[in-house]
């Protein structure tokens, strides 16, 4: 699984790349602290509704969570439906607020 840092996302949207972030945590955590990526939880990847994410297959994909674990089963089961380029944000919000507030 190819993973990338929260530094190397942090510069990228600070020089204002666009980026196709996935948020796989619940709606409350979402609401709580978010990056700017699709609220697209876990539970919807299980069960094959990734709708949202069409088009993206080919495309550079950032997964993240609260720590990086969910993004991680994310990241495999997306490899495994064909999209090619996920990366899963190591650390996780977890790591993103404590360095970035």
């Amino acid at each position: 699984m190819k993973t990338i840092s929260i530094e190397e996302v942090h510069d990228r949207i600070e020089k204002g790349e666009e980026l196709n972030l996935v948020d796989v945590r619940e709606p409350h955590e979402n609401q709580e602290f978010n990056i700017g990526g699709i609220l697209h939880p876990l539970g919807k990847i299980h069960h094959f509704e990734i709708n949202e994410l069409d088009g993206l297959q080919d495309k550079e994909v950032i997964v993240y969570c609260r720590s990086g674990n969910r993004s991680g089963q994310a990241a495999m089961m997306l490899g495994t439906m064909g999209f090619s380029n996920v990366k899963n944000l190591t650390g996780g919000m977890l790591a993103w607020r404590e360095k970035y507030g």
